[in-house]
């Protein structure tokens, strides 16, 4: 029986009907690719399972690993938390950490078709960011084991929260503490590529209310981009109201820190005239005395770490879901 040929750039080039330095552009600098040739360049290479021979010998070669990281908004500090959760469990590791961060759809995909085959990567780690079918598809089919943190997938391990949930307790521990005025504050510019946590938190919010026989105004649930200027801004417009809100549950420990501010700089007492709660508990919280629905964010970060190291050991491994639990932080501002 022949003996399979090993697929080359030359095969890639026949197939896409693209020359050999299209594809060299494709491999290195795919934003300077037009979509549809990037597409059929792509195509060409999972129809053929070409592997770039620089790539391949580097694998074999290569002593210590290397994991990956694929996160949106980088500097925003729940990000930050749970990278440093992944570098603490790498730490104790023979890996690196490759961080690629995203800023558009396209990158996105771009980084998905090319991860596997000029990356030499040997696990990664998909934060807060949706995955298409194909993509976990090309992840399987080029051996790159993979978790998902906050976005499951069936046949990829994911460590998620529940986030209708994480609204709930916070609705009823306002409800508990008497008050029937309670507004919502979340973030409106999360783009197109990335989850959306605060629509399931502001769910399961609604939900804990309208059991409890509480009516929701309209104006009382708002959306302000995450910035603490435009936090400030829509806090401000809340406790100007003429009944304003007697509490606001912020779907983010930022945003509530900026509501605690706007309330400090009205003279507004918090808690007795104005109970916050946020949701993350990230450090600052703690420093704050945020009271906050805490999802432990360090040890997603290291659990991910802990499957992607097992399923790397073990590829036969099935594909692992976890579910943290979320927990009320009981401080000073409710």
């Amino acid at each position: 029986m022949p003996r399979k040929k090993t697929p080359t750039i030359y095969d890639v080039a026949e197939l896409s009907g693209v020359s050999i330095s299209t594809i060299s552009r494709v491999l290195n600098a795919p934003d300077k690719v037009n979509a549809e040739t990037h597409k059929r360049v792509i195509e060409a290479i999972d129809k053929l399972g070409f592997m770039p021979k620089a790539e391949a010998r580097a694998r074999a070669m290569r002593n210590t690993g290397r994991i990956g990281v694929l996160t949106p908004f980088f500097t925003a500090p729940s990000f930050v938390q749970r990278l440093r959760g992944v570098a603490s469990a790498l730490s104790k590791a023979n890996y690196e950490l490759v961080v690629y961060t995203v800023e558009s759809a396209a990158q996105l995909e771009n980084y998905f078709a090319s991860i596997p085959l000029t990356s030499n990567l040997d696990g990664l780690i998909i934060m807060s960011l949706s995955i298409s079918e194909e993509n976990a598809h090309r992840l399987t089919k080029y051996n790159i084991p993979a978790v998902l943190i906050e976005y499951p997938h069936p046949t990829l391990s994911s460590v998620e929260i529940d986030d209708v949930e994480g609204g709930r307790i916070a609705a009823d521990y306002l409800i508990k503490k008497g008050h029937r005025r309670i507004a919502f504050l979340g973030d409106t510019d999360l783009p197109e590529y990335a989850i959306h946590p605060v629509s399931l938190r502001l769910s399961g919010f609604r939900q804990s209310l309208q059991n409890a026989g509480i009516e929701i105004p309209d104006e009382f649930v708002r959306l302000a981009p995450y910035t603490q200027e435009q936090t400030l801004r829509v806090a401000n417009e809340l406790l100007n109201l003429p009944n304003p809100p007697t509490a606001i549950f912020a779907a983010t420990d930022f945003q509530a820190l900026g509501v605690l501010k706007a309330a400090r700089t009205m003279k507004v007492q918090v808690p007795e005239q104005l109970a916050i709660v946020g949701f993350d508990d990230l450090d600052l919280a703690d420093y704050t005395d945020l009271t906050t629905i805490r999802q432990h964010l360090d040890e997603s970060g290291r659990l991910a770490v802990e499957i992607l190291l097992s399923r790397i050991d073990d590829p036969s491994r099935p594909a692992q879901h976890i579910h943290l639990p979320l927990t009320l932080i009981e401080r000073q501002t409710a």
